[in-house]
């Protein structure tokens, strides 16, 4: 049986603070719309909206010389209203290398419950969420309305095809080590985006905390069924959505519940 996970007081005690300060994380009025943009919208005309999500990374999980952040991260969070941010993720056994994993996590690691394979994964995430702060930092971002974890099937994960393990369990703690830390280096919500699909193909029904929305990708064309999503009756994590993307000809719109 897999033990049950027990994280640093630190890391549950801003967990919690978190929660309670935004139980409707990065909350933007309900019925106004939003987009969410990244690097492949480089050098394209900025859209409009209530609000903007901006991503971080350029697609992959770590930022790293191979794979450096969205170059246009500050110009776009500039331009975007109430700009919150989103960060690729996954994990991979590689990830557990020094070539990721950071040392500071991989000692912060140590206070956490679990097999070694386990508080590996969590420092993986803890380091994933490490280079994406000091990225952000790094382009004099210091007030995102939230942070939203992109956790989707096209990254690597265990159980999924490319990647040599099968257990669940590692893909749950990498996503607390990214939970953990993010709650302890910002006051800003935080919520997970995906789907209940990709999210069960990727944890399963083992619990993720912290977390204080979901954000629903719906593949939907346009807003008009948006609403019917938000609540508990989609939810994928166990909070509830907050907000519901769709996809237009343009961009990524996104319905705030």
């Amino acid at each position: 049986m897999t033990p049950p996970i027990r994280f640093a007081v630190v890391p549950i005690l801003a967990a919690i603070a978190l929660v309670l300060a935004a139980m409707n994380a990065a909350a933007f009025p309900s019925g106004s719309t939003g987009y969410d943009i990244g690097y492949l919208q480089c050098g394209t005309a900025y859209p409009s909206g209530a609000f903007g999500i901006v991503g971080v990374d350029s697609g992959w999980p770590f930022i790293s010389s191979t794979h450096p952040g969205n170059p246009c991260l500050a110009s776009e969070f500039a331009h975007s209203q109430s700009a919150g941010l989103y960060l690729n993720t996954g994990f991979d056994p590689i990830y557990t290398d020094s070539n990721h994993t950071t040392s500071d996590c991989a000692t912060r690691s140590a206070n956490v419950a679990g097999t070694v394979s386990q508080r590996a994964a969590w420092a993986a995430g803890c380091s994933e969420a490490q280079k994406d702060l000091a990225y952000v930092a790094g382009v004099g971002i210091v007030n995102p309305s939230g942070w939203w974890l992109d956790v989707e099937t096209a990254n690597s994960w265990c159980g999924q095809p490319g990647t040599s393990c099968t257990d669940l369990s590692l893909n749950q703690y990498a996503i607390q080590g990214l939970i953990d830390t993010l709650a302890a280096n910002s006051t800003a919500p935080l919520g997970i985006y995906s789907t209940a699909y990709q999210w069960s193909s990727i944890v399963g029904t083992l619990p993720v905390n912290g977390a204080a929305a979901d954000w629903y990708a719906t593949g939907l064309r346009n807003g008009k069924h948006a609403a019917a999503y938000c609540g508990g009756a989609y939810s994928f994590s166990g909070a509830p959505v907050t907000m519901v993307q769709y996809v237009t000809s343009s961009t990524d719109r996104d319905y705030a519940c």
